[in-house]
């Protein structure tokens, strides 16, 4: 592994802290963790807009894709 470092304001570290533990985990862990997990949804995001946009070219009755388009939203974060 490498060694790095950030800046975080007070109120974040403070709450990072908290977190760690809470969840008997190093402050390092945790922020691999949450960084992990983030870059992973980023990567999920990206794969759905490829293919909505792909869908989007497609020659489907109009309404065919809406009627589905809310059963695969995720949740606002």
């Amino acid at each position: 592994m490498e060694t790095v470092q950030i800046v975080l304001d007070m109120e974040l570290l403070r709450a990072t802290d908290q977190a760690a533990r809470r969840m008997k985990r190093n402050r390092s862990a945790l922020v691999r963790e949450a960084l992990r997990e983030h870059l992973r949804r980023l990567e999920v995001r990206a794969l759905e807009e490829s293919d909505r946009e792909g869908y989007s070219r497609l020659q489907l009755p109009h309404d065919e894709s809406r009627l589905w388009e809310a059963e695969a939203a995720w949740p606002a974060e």
